[in-house]
């Protein structure tokens, strides 16, 4: 309902649900169920985030450059803290994606993006 009211006070107003992690990219209409009708309106949309931030940047590129310097910073990030000693059945899994933790849980999270499809990672 608060987006509801957003529209009818500007209709030009545009409400979005960002989605970090989904299985695709996508700029679609919200459709809910209301009391077993389906609702949707134009300017209330689910949003992956690469198209968020080409929204709201006018970059096309924007998530894909973030996205191209988070491994160096997980790197720093990584080398600065203590080593662990854990085994765990999901450590390995994610030790088979990469060796660093961070960034197996970072690749893993958009494996089906069109943004790592342009940074050509495989799995």
């Amino acid at each position: 309902m608060r987006m509801q009211s957003v529209l009818i006070n500007d209709p030009s107003a545009t409400c979005m649900l960002v989605e970090v992690i989904a299985n695709k990219s996508q700029n679609v209409k919200w459709v809910i169920s209301l009391d077993g009708e389906r609702e949707s309106h134009e300017n209330i949309r689910r949003v992956f985030i690469d198209q968020f931030y080409e929204i709201v940047t006018g970059e096309p590129t924007a998530f894909k450059q973030l996205c191209e310097k988070l491994p160096t910073v997980i790197e720093d990030v990584i080398n600065a803290m203590p080593q662990r000693s854990n085994v765990n059945t999901v450590f390995a899994e994610l030790e088979k994606i990469s060796p660093n933790l961070s960034k197996s849980l970072y690749l893993l999270a958009f494996k089906n993006t069109k943004v790592l499809r342009a940074l050509n990672y495989e799995f």
